[in-house]
């Protein structure tokens, strides 16, 4: 098993320490990219692949680089509706 494939292993158990870097790497596998939103953005970060023009937003986390739950579990359902995933 390649460490992308246990990252996604890893990422679908939803453990509660999984990290920005971690999801960052994940996105990356699967052809996202970080998109440069601007100094306005705030804490919000998006990852876009072009190849299915997607597009996924959720709050970088502060001051721990762990990302919430429900971030998880919506990142999740997004990759199975483009069945980046199965």
């Amino acid at each position: 098993m390649s460490k992308a494939d246990k990252l996604v292993k890893r990422f679908l158990s939803k453990p509660k320490d999984f990290t920005f870097d971690e999801l960052k790497k994940l996105l990356k596998n699967f052809g996202y990219e970080e998109a440069k939103t601007g100094k306005t953005s705030g804490s919000r970060v998006a990852f876009y692949n072009a190849e299915l023009d997607d597009m996924i937003k959720f709050h970088k986390p502060h001051p721990s680089q762990i990302i919430k739950q429900c971030y998880l579990k919506d990142i999740e359902r997004q990759l199975r509706d483009r069945e980046v995933i199965k």
